[in-house]
């Protein structure tokens, strides 16, 4: 009998790992570097799986949700709500992967038209403290890490059984239930969490190119300092898009025909502004 009740538990236990379970964080971040007054707050989802986690901004699944109804009613962009989509812009544009079979971690962003995507390709050397707290109703125990010309201080939890966290921050013994930077620019704190049918699938607008860490940074560095140059040269040949994507969310989309050196201009003016309001980056280096 006592056999029976150990491979009834191993089951179950087995039935409940098996499921998909979400992991509601809130950000608090301060992108822009001259006015840390600026402060954005915004959720994002930590979808968990046994093969693979998901990272990625609340706001920008119910966008490519509106943007998908849309497409499917035939009506285009045409007929989307652009007062809705402006009240969920997100200044998490991005999302992160991580491959728990072959322990690896994907970053995936836009730069100007193009989806790009790399392997992370430093690793996180935690030094765990033995101090412990209570967050909320989770026992949790001290961790620190410098990663991407920060200094981070986590706070796991072995009351859960995963070992991940947000962003690409993982590799404690436990669920990171709180994250942040010593200058207190970025915070990820654990809100709730609840079991989902399946992933969901993010619009990625197109396959994403595969590049390696170093690269990506000086392809966001050449759009940055150039992008009317970099759009001509990028992946969609052909003249500029009047929808464009820069850091956090889409900038507002063009209609018919448009002076070339005025949609020059504009988008110049739209990259320079993004650029500023996203200048303090949450990897520094």
């Amino acid at each position: 009998m006592k056999k029976l009740g150990i491979i009834v538990f191993a089951v179950f236990m087995q039935h409940i790992s098996a499921q998909t379970n979400r992991f509601v964080y809130q950000v608090t971040m301060k992108p822009n570097a001259e006015n840390k007054t600026d402060i954005k707050t915004e959720n994002a989802y930590l979808d968990i799986s046994p093969e693979k986690s998901v990272f990625y901004s609340e706001n920008r699944i119910k966008r490519d949700s509106i943007m998908q109804k849309a497409f499917q009613g035939g009506g285009g962009r045409g007929s989307i709500n652009r007062d809705q989509m402006e009240n969920l812009r997100t200044n998490m544009s991005y999302s992160v992967e991580k491959d728990k079979i072959n322990q690896k971690t994907y970053f995936k962003d836009r730069i100007g038209r193009d989806s790009y995507s790399y392997e992370e390709d430093r690793p996180l050397n935690w030094k765990i403290s033995s101090e412990t707290t209570k967050i909320g109703e989770y026992k949790v125990q001290k961790a620190e890490t410098d990663f991407g010309g920060r200094k981070w201080t986590a706070w796991f939890t072995t009351d859960l059984p995963y070992q991940d966290g947000p962003y690409k921050f993982g590799g404690l013994p436990g669920l990171i239930v709180k994250v942040e930077d010593d200058r207190g620019d970025y915070s990820f704190d654990l809100m709730k969490n609840f079991k989902i049918a399946e992933f969901p699938v993010l619009n990625q607008f197109g396959s994403p190119i595969k590049v390696k860490r170093a690269d990506f940074v000086k392809q966001q560095q050449k759009f940055k300092t150039d992008p009317a140059a970099f759009m001509s040269q990028s992946g969609g040949q052909g003249g500029f898009s009047t929808t464009m994507r820069v850091g956090g969310g889409r900038g507002p989309g063009g209609g018919g025909n448009q002076n070339p050196a005025d949609m020059k201009k504009r988008m110049e003016e739209r990259v320079k502004e993004e650029a500023k309001k996203n200048s303090n980056p949450i990897e520094l280096q």
